[in-house]
């Protein structure tokens, strides 16, 4: 057996909010992390008041779920126009090289789901797809777009053979078929796509953010060249653009700095969201040029075209002298944005501890000044799952939506020194639908957790996050 599993662990959540009923709210989790990538499967929690209550089943994206494959990692989830939604997993083997992207849909808002279709699969080595996402048209529900990056040659010493393309699939006849997959965007040698995701303008113009990392194969993140960047379709994804750049981020990871020890975070995963009125775009993703290069902090940019042309990068963490870290960004209907992201400013002198806190900026100028609140009362980040080469992990991303009014904050937080329950998955609301104020604004999601084990051998080494 390879590897650590961390039974009882919840990490990476991920949510969405029907279109039809804002009550119906469906979050996604990775169910008992493993240190060397994936867990033994991911759950999914169902509510239908808001918040207050939930449904909590699995589907078949791993062994232990009554799947094929020994883990599953990166969970995401969609709602179409219909009331319909779609969920998808990054599903593989540590035994050896199977894996496969999988997505599965729901027609009763998250209680029951279909059995799993293949979109990609892979049993050679030296190739590893990561950090999928799952979108559909909001317009259109005929539509969803499936994106991910696809990591090949990874098993060869010849550097500038290496490549990481997007690449997408997608239904045009509401998840009944899949398209078969292709590449969207090629960045060429020792180059590579990751954290791709795609919003659709009202316009119906797909634009899909990701980071375009060159140099790729450089060990450490400082000696890569980091460019959020997106690229644009406006025929539905038949075709797309080449890759618009809107700037050369500078991230340089984050860790305690009493101690030195590592935190894996979004370090190479930007978030993107766009206005559903006006169509303006917001990115954020972690950077350190603010602070010359000294801690990680939360950068801001925005596109009145479509993702054409982008301004320039603003820190908006509103600690700027501590590091901060996994924005995530979601706009409401009234243009009202929203950004949350977790930082250090509670930390203590005490090297046994890493006190983490969980906040929310809202602005209602476009990003011109903004309002902040804390999420979640400060957790003792060294309690959570340690990933292997990154460091503790409470997840790559943290779920955002905006429905009406209402912006829904759904993650992980560490249980503080409770090794046999290290993380939870909760859940707040601003204003106040969905807020259970007997729990202070949080909700905690997940009840019932996987204990069951795969039986699992080392997985070839490679350049992903898993």
């Amino acid at each position: 057996m390879s590897g650590t599993v961390y039974l009882n662990a919840e990490v990476e959540p991920w949510l969405a909010v029907n279109p039809l009923n804002a009550r119906n709210l469906i979050a996604v989790w990775q169910q008992d992390r493993w240190s060397n990538g994936g867990a033994n499967g991911l759950l999914t929690a169902a509510s239908l008041d808001g918040g207050f209550s939930w449904t909590i089943v699995s589907v078949p994206f791993s062994r232990c779920s009554g799947g094929v494959y020994e883990r599953a990692t990166d969970p995401w989830v969609s709602f179409a126009p219909d009331g319909s939604v779609y969920q998808i997993s990054y599903s593989f083997n540590q035994s050896n090289d199977g894996q496969a992207m999988l997505v599965s849909r729901s027609l009763d808002g998250g209680l029951t789901w279909s059995a799993p279709v293949t979109l990609s699969q892979d049993t050679a080595s030296g190739i590893e797809d990561d950090k999928e996402s799952i979108t559909a048209d909001p317009f259109d529900a005929h539509y969803a777009y499936a994106v991910w990056n696809r990591l090949t040659r990874l098993n060869s010493a010849n550097t500038a053979s290496f490549r990481g393309p997007a690449w997408s699939a997608r239904t045009t006849d509401g998840g009944a078929s899949w398209e078969a997959a292709k590449i969207i965007f090629d960045p060429g040698p020792d180059a590579q796509t990751i954290g791709n995701h795609i919003v659709v303008l009202p316009d119906g113009t797909l634009v899909n953010g990701f980071e375009l990392v060159r140099n790729a194969s450089a060990p450490l993140v400082k000696d890569n060249l980091i460019y959020p960047a997106v690229i644009r379709s406006t025929d539905r994804g038949a075709t797309w653009s080449d890759a618009i750049l809107i700037a050369q981020a500078q991230p340089m990871g984050v860790s305690d700095v009493k101690t030195g020890v590592p935190v894996r975070t979004a370090t190479v995963l930007p978030a993107f969201a766009v206005d559903p009125g006006s169509g303006l775009l917001y990115a954020v993703w972690e950077d350190a040029q603010f602070s010359n290069l000294a801690r990680e902090g939360i950068a801001f940019a925005s596109s009145s075209d479509g993702g054409l042309t982008w301004s320039d990068p603003l820190q908006v963490n509103q600690a700027p002298n501590v590091q901060a870290f996994n924005p995530a960004v979601a706009v409401r209907t009234d243009g009202t944005i929203a950004v949350t992201y977790f930082d250090f400013r509670t930390d203590s002198t005490d090297s046994a501890t890493l006190l983490t806190s969980l906040w929310r900026i809202t602005s209602r100028d476009r990003g011109q000044t903004w309002t902040e609140a804390g999420l979640m009362p400060a957790f003792n980040l060294l309690t959570a799952p340690v990933a292997s080469g990154g460091g503790y992990f409470i997840g790559d991303y943290t779920g955002l939506a905006a429905s009406g009014d209402a912006f829904y904050s759904l993650f992980a937080a560490a249980n503080s020194g409770d090794t046999a329950n290290p993380t939870d998955i909760f859940i707040t609301s601003e204003p106040a639908a969905g807020v259970d104020t007997r729990t202070n604004g949080h909700v905690e999601v997940n009840r019932v957790p996987i204990r069951r084990r795969s039986d699992s051998l080392p997985h070839p080494s490679g350049k992903r996050r898993k």
